[in-house]
């Protein structure tokens, strides 16, 4: 099993140990001597065991951050509710991590909601971020913490979250942070639907309903050798033909700024999607080539 930290000196010292016993003053590329972060927020499925296992291939020490972030979470939305499981995950995730870190929102944030924030700026208020107001800054706020705590040589993170995924990618990038930053296609159901924790929240008929999403992807993905606005209207159709489905956003988005793709965009692009099934909001993209 691996072994559980719940402080934040107590998980630096583990780290420092772990090279130490990795002989990290050998060569620079040695694998034994990386250290591998992947952040989750626990309830960990086989999307986050993939993210994982991608770790573990990488070589070195793996560490897993599980940890609900309060500061991502706006008003009315699920932070009490989220699943904490987290001897379940530590259970899963043996064999594949070195350690687990575990902090309270106490430990991270011992004088209550930190006033420092890490902004996303303008494509932080975009899809996600108008949804969900403040929700990246705090995603970034916590990243860069855990970046700091931890010092790993690489970050693992799932492309199912694509716009955290280029939020943290530019953070790293405009910030200078010495980390690589990996990143995992998205792990589905046989029939396509992503996995996600908040799945569990879907009763039956809604679980069934929720393939539209992806089946919406799929349709826009066909189309999109027609433009922007063809790829739209079949994905949207198909939408619009499941009642249970309600749609947040449909958008198609530049892969290099994250900014919406103008109607003459031709080549690689973004689907993205945000629906509510039942109460439970769902989000899920798909690389595209438009036509």
């Amino acid at each position: 099993m691996p072994d559980v930290v719940t402080t934040i000196a107590g998980l630096r010292e583990r780290v420092a140990q772990a090279r130490r016993e990795a002989a990290l003053d050998g060569p620079a590329d040695a694998p034994a001597g990386r250290v591998v972060l992947v952040p989750t927020m626990g309830a960990l499925h086989r999307g986050h065991l993939r993210l994982v296992s991608r770790a573990r291939d990488l070589g070195g020490i793996v560490v897993v951050s599980i940890f609900v972030n309060p500061l991502q979470f706006g008003p009315g939305e699920d932070l009490d509710r989220y699943p904490r499981t987290l001897d379940a995950d530590v259970a899963a995730l043996d064999g594949l991590a070195d350690l687990v870190f575990a902090p309270s929102p106490a430990e991270m944030y011992p004088g209550g909601p930190s006033s420092t924030r890490v902004t996303a700026g303008e494509v932080g208020r975009l899809y996600e971020g108008a949804s969900r107001p403040g929700h990246f800054d705090g995603m970034l706020t916590v990243v860069a913490k855990l970046l700091n705590i931890v010092q790993p040589d690489v970050a693992v993170f799932g492309q199912k979250d694509a716009q955290q995924v280029h939020l943290v990618g530019r953070m790293v990038d405009d910030l200078d942070l010495p980390v690589t930053i990996a990143v995992v296609d998205t792990v589905r159901e046989d029939d396509g639907l992503a996995l996600s924790s908040r799945n569990s929240y879907l009763d039956a008929e809604q679980r069934t309903a929720a393939v539209a999403l992806s089946q919406a992807l799929a349709a826009g993905a066909a189309a999109a050798s027609g433009g922007v606005a063809a790829a739209l209207a079949a994905a949207n159709a198909r939408v619009e033909a499941e009642p249970v489905v309600k749609l947040d956003y449909l958008a198609i988005v530049d892969q290099d700024t994250f900014l919406e793709a103008g109607a003459d965009h031709r080549g690689p692009a973004l689907l993205l999607i945000a629906a509510r099934v039942g109460s439970t909001r769902l989000i899920d993209n798909a690389r595209i080539t438009v036509g």
